[in-house]
């Protein structure tokens, strides 16, 4: 298979804020004559490879606004989808390491969930019903069965919102360091939702709010906030890493569905009992996997649901981002479950 490469346009090495446009923007131009505008339309077509894989392009639709959503396959075999963490630096490059090492016994197929990565950032109210559908409608157009999934972070909700349907989509589930919370709920409970609406809808503001959404996404700060709970070895977080990190999180429009998952607006549902309803009964064959350097709250909720369901645990060193820090390490834990459930 030819490949070549594809990659995010080249912004300023400063940390000063990108100018950005309010209007939709996609990795490649999406013309309307060759998307269709109801909103259940999906289509594929091809874009350039890179090295590693094969980039593709995901025609998409939500409320009649035709979106671009961009993913890549490594390998062949039986199929495996892999769902980065929602997060303000949220991209498929964070899977990547975790795809090289599948790909040699399977198809591995990586999205930019909408609104982040190189996938179309439009100013949508984005909320869990975008997300919602567009993995519905991802899954249904790219896999002809049931296939394995691995979701990092905020992806296990929707993973497992998704396992009560009958069909589900999915054959069997891998959590990795799930949540459902995001930042600020996190840090400072669920009764000041209206001051972070009001944060939100002034991150969304030009000027003002571009200049706040800049300093969420300096180097310094992405920094801070690796160290503090995405890696567990701070020797691991190189310069070349946050250079990566900040310019997939300040290109233009980013800052919409950042801002919506650092205020919760996308936590998938709104109470801790609402998330262990999904594994009450378990819907599915489903491995969680925990870091060991989890924060505390994070890790309570984790080993709540290790102890009180019948998912399958595997323990091992790294936080909220153990899927980027240690890949070979969560390979580890995850083949011979996939080898028994795939063979």
């Amino acid at each position: 298979m030819q490949q070549h490469s594809t990659s995010i346009p080249d912004i300023p090495d400063s940390d000063a804020p990108i100018p950005e446009s309010d209007m939709p923007t996609s990795p490649e131009d999406v013309s309307p004559e060759n998307v269709s505008t109801s909103e259940s339309a999906v289509s594929q077509s091809a874009v350039p490879t890179s090295p590693e894989g094969k980039v593709l392009s995901f025609q998409w639709s939500w409320k009649k606004q035709p979106l671009a959503i961009a993913y890549e396959t490594w390998g062949e075999g039986r199929p495996i989808l892999l769902l980065p963490a929602l997060s303000s630096v949220s991209s498929r490059d964070e899977m990547r390491g975790l795809a090289e090492r599948l790909a040699a016994d399977y198809q591995v197929v990586v999205p930019d969930w909408v609104g982040f990565g190189e996938s179309a950032r439009p100013a949508l109210d984005y909320d869990p019903k975008i997300y919602h559908k567009f993995l519905r409608d991802f899954v249904t157009a790219i896999f002809q069965q049931p296939v394995v999934v691995i979701a990092a972070g905020h992806g296990a909700g929707y993973v497992m919102q998704l396992a009560q349907q009958k069909p589900a989509p999915w054959s069997w589930v891998v959590l990795v360091a799930p949540t459902w919370r995001g930042p600020l709920p996190t840090a400072m409970g669920d009764r000041h939702r209206p001051w972070y609406n009001f944060l939100r809808r002034l991150v969304r503001t030009p000027l003002l709010g571009q200049f706040l959404y800049a300093l969420n996404v300096s180097r310094p700060f992405l920094g801070w906030m690796y160290r503090r709970h995405v890696y567990a070895d701070a020797q691991h977080i190189s310069r070349s890493l946050m250079r990566g990190r900040a310019k997939t999180a300040r290109q233009r429009g980013a800052r919409f569905a950042s801002a919506a998952f650092v205020t919760g607006a996308l936590d998938p549902i709104r109470t801790r009992a609402e998330f262990f309803d999904y594994f009450q009964p378990l819907p599915l064959p489903t491995l969680l996997v925990i870091g060991e350097q989890t924060p505390p709250k994070s890790l309570e909720e984790m080993e709540v649901i290790a102890h009180f369901s019948q998912v399958q645990s595997y323990r091992m060193p790294g936080s909220l981002g153990l899927h980027e820090e240690y890949p070979d390490e969560l390979v580890a834990g995850i083949l011979p479950f996939l080898k028994k459930y795939l063979s």
